[in-house]
C-alpha cells in the first residue's frame, strides 16, 4: 500500500488539507469523526499533554489553547532527533509589536536592524497564534544554526507555518498556526479577521 496515497485520500474524505503527511490536523479530523470533538482530539498528538521544559512551558501558557500541543510536539520531535530547542517568544501586545516594529526604522539604538514588517495588530503573535524558537547547546542559545531548517522541516509535517518559508525578512525561528476558517486567506485577511476578532473579544478558532 501506498501510503502518502492513503493518507491524502483520508485526508480528502475528512475535509482537511491534502498533503499525504499524517500532522496534528489530520490526526484531529479523525478523532472528531470516530469519537467527536470534545476537546480531546489535540491528544492525538504524540505526547503533546505532557509538559516540556520550564522555559518553553511559560511562553506556551501565553498562547491560545489550541497552539499548546503543536508547540509542545515540535520541542518533543526536535528533542527526539538530537536538536534541543525552547521557546523564546510567544505572546505579544500591540505596543510591544510597534516597538519591534521601530527597530531599525526609528529606533536605531546599538546598531539595531529591522526584524519585522508587522505593525501592532499585524502579526500572529499579537494573537497567541505563533512563538519563535532557540536552538540551545546544553545552555548556550545559537543564533544561527544550520538546526532551524531542520526544525522548520519539522514544524511543517506537524502542520505549523514556518517563517523560513517567507520571501521578505526570513524568520527561521518564527512558527504560526492558521486556523481553519483561514485557508484560503491571504494573511492579509485573516490578520483583519483576527484583529476584529481581537475587538469583539471571540476567539480566534471559532
Amino acid at each position: 500500500m501506498d501510503i502518502k496515497r492513503a493518507i491524502e485520500a483520508v485526508q480528502a474524505k475528512l475535509g482537511v488539507e491534502v498533503d499525504g503527511r499524517a500532522g496534528p490536523e489530520t490526526w484531529k479530523a479523525i478523532y472528531t469523526a470516530i469519537v467527536g470533538d470534545g476537546g480531546l482530539a489535540a491528544g492525538l498528538i504524540d505526547n503533546a499533554s505532557a509538559t516540556v521544559d520550564q522555559r518553553s512551558e511559560k511562553i506556551i501558557a501565553q498562547l491560545h489553547p489550541r497552539i499548546h500541543p503543536y508547540a509542545r510536539a515540535l520541542v518533543k520531535q526536535a528533542g527526539a532527533v538530537g536538536i534541543q530547542i525552547k521557546l523564546i517568544s510567544g505572546l505579544r501586545t500591540y505596543a510591544e509589536q510597534d516597538k519591534l516594529f521601530a527597530q531599525g526604522r526609528t529606533d536605531f539604538s546599538k546598531g539595531k536592524k529591522k526584524v519585522t514588517n508587522a505593525r501592532g495588530g499585524e502579526s500572529n503573535h499579537n494573537f497567541g497564534l505563533a512563538f519563535d524558537i532557540g536552538v540551545f547547546d546544553n545552555e548556550t542559545y545559537l543564533q544561527t544554526s544550520p538546526k532551524y531548517k531542520a526544525v522548520g522541516a519539522i514544524g511543517l509535517e506537524l502542520g505549523l507555518e514556518w517563517g523560513g518559508n517567507w520571501k521578505s525578512i526570513v524568520d527561521q525561528p518564527h512558527f504560526q498556526l492558521r486556523p481553519d476558517w483561514a485557508k484560503g486567506l491571504s494573511e492579509k485577511a485573516m490578520l483583519a479577521q483576527l484583529r476584529e476578532r481581537h475587538s469583539e473579544q471571540q476567539d480566534y478558532f471559532a
